[in-house]
């Protein structure tokens, strides 16, 4: 608008000059502007004359221009300001949209455009502890390993207390060294009761600190074993040091001290067990895909760096004529970079049975995992992979054939078994699958 008051400004000034008057360059600029078409007419029709303003329409545009200069420009808001009214926006939009019923990416048209994602075909990664018979996700195991330690030394203190070093210790070297040193001390009580100073133990001497000190939960031992904690002067000085020293009661039950050290040497980690979370599912043509959480993918902190290594290589490798042995040796590297794999079995009546397993659990976890399923678990069948190979060798894993992380397999049965069945006359049910199984099949989607 303020251009159009300009260029009508200038071309009354262009009027306005008499023949011996110069222009500034500015009004000859609008001038020319004013005269010159933008488009080339065409030949066969002539311009229309222009008409100049007429004498009012010259005193308003002259009026409005000046107003429009005289005007003071408003100020911009400052971002911070910008972003607090669109977050007070938003919010007044959520909060309408809630006392409608309705979500606010409802009430916006493009959320119904969306495409919805694929409902993956496993939740995500469980796992049951065996404390607690509890199934936790993949990403509370740690958090759930230590509040089910914490609560079972109301049962057994000590037992709590020796599967707390196992556990929560990931450095295996140094629990096997400290847990030895412990044992030592608990050995030299037992074998040489009369001594006394093997009943007490210097919390700053520097095998204690360098061995014993540095791992978790190894305070806790001394306690539920039957130490306190004393300060005691130092011999021949006039300062005190704290001792771990033993009580007086427990040297009546020096078997207890016994068994307490057998559990310590022979405890190994508490470790939560994989849920396999079995499904059942009716025949689909939908068999074969598979949507797979992030949880099946997740890489350790070892295999990230194995993979930034690999990635390295494989830039050296490119210009190289690689051998068949060698293509199939990086193809193996790289199914290792799962952890786990979901597997379905599809039964000769077109059922599907479905497990999550560990990447590298052999074939013959999986076999169980179909017998366990079946009616009669006693008929011999065979396992085909994808396109049609069978998995003969149980002892591989299921990276090493090629099986993660998802695979859909088939069920064989022993044909010369069948025949032989068949031949009997006897009469075979309409699935092979448990009926506990079946009264909870499920539709694949």
């Amino acid at each position: 608008m303020r251009k159009f008051f300009q260029e009508i400004k200038v071309d009354l000034k262009f009027r306005s000059a008499g023949p011996g008057q110069k222009l500034s360059e500015p009004a000859r600029y609008g001038a020319l502007r004013r005269r010159v078409p933008k488009e080339k007419p065409k030949a066969e029709a002539a311009p229309k004359p222009r008409h100049g303003p007429t004498d009012e329409a010259q005193m308003a545009a002259a009026a409005a221009l000046a107003r429009m200069e005289l005007k003071p420009k408003a100020k911009p808001p400052s971002s911070q300001g910008a972003i607090k009214n669109q977050v007070r926006k938003e919010l007044m939009a959520e909060a309408a949209a809630s006392v409608k019923g309705v979500s606010a990416d409802q009430e916006d048209p493009a959320f119904s455009d969306k495409e919805t994602a694929a409902e993956p075909s496993v939740s995500g990664v469980y796992f049951i502890c065996p404390l607690t018979s509890t199934v936790v996700r993949k990403d509370e195991k740690e958090k759930h390993i230590r509040e089910a330690i914490k609560s079972y030394f109301s049962v057994d203190p000590v037992a709590a207390s020796i599967m707390e070093i196992h556990t929560l210790n990931k450095d295996r070297e140094k629990v096997r060294v400290g847990v030895e040193t412990m044992a030592k001390y608990l050995d030299n009580i037992y074998l040489h009761p009369e001594e006394e100073k093997y009943q007490k133990i210097k919390l700053q001497n520097k095998v204690f600190q360098e061995r014993i000190n540095c791992l978790e939960g190894i305070h806790r031992f001394f306690q539920s074993v039957g130490f306190e904690t004393r300060t005691l002067p130092v011999p021949g000085q006039d300062t005190t040091e704290e001792y771990y020293v033993l009580k007086e009661e427990m040297l009546t039950k020096l078997e207890d001290l016994k068994d307490y050290k057998e559990q310590l040497l022979s405890c190994e980690p508490l470790r939560l067990q994989l849920d396999r979370q079995l499904c059942v599912f009716k025949p689909s043509p939908e068999a074969a895909r598979f949507e797979l959480p992030n949880d099946f993918y997740n890489l350790t902190a070892e295999e990230i760096k194995r993979e930034q290594r690999l990635r390295t290589e494989a830039v050296e490798k490119a210009s190289m004529l690689r051998t068949r042995a060698m293509r199939e040796k990086e193809e193996q590297r790289e199914m290792r970079k799962y952890n786990y794999t979901l597997l379905r079995v599809r039964l000769p009546d077109g059922y599907l049975l479905q497990g999550t397993f560990y990447a590298r659990e052999p074939v013959s976890v999986l076999y169980n995992f179909v017998r366990e399923a079946l009616r009669d678990n006693w008929l011999p069948f065979e396992l085909l992979g994808p396109g049609g190979l069978k998995l003969t060798d149980e002892n591989l894993a299921f990276n090493e054939c090629g099986l993660v992380p998802s695979a859909l397999l088939t069920l064989a049965w022993d044909a010369a078994v069948m025949s032989d069945i068949e031949a009997s006359g006897q009469e075979q049910p309409a699935s092979p699958l448990k009926p506990e199984l079946l009264s909870h099949v499920q539709t694949l989607s």
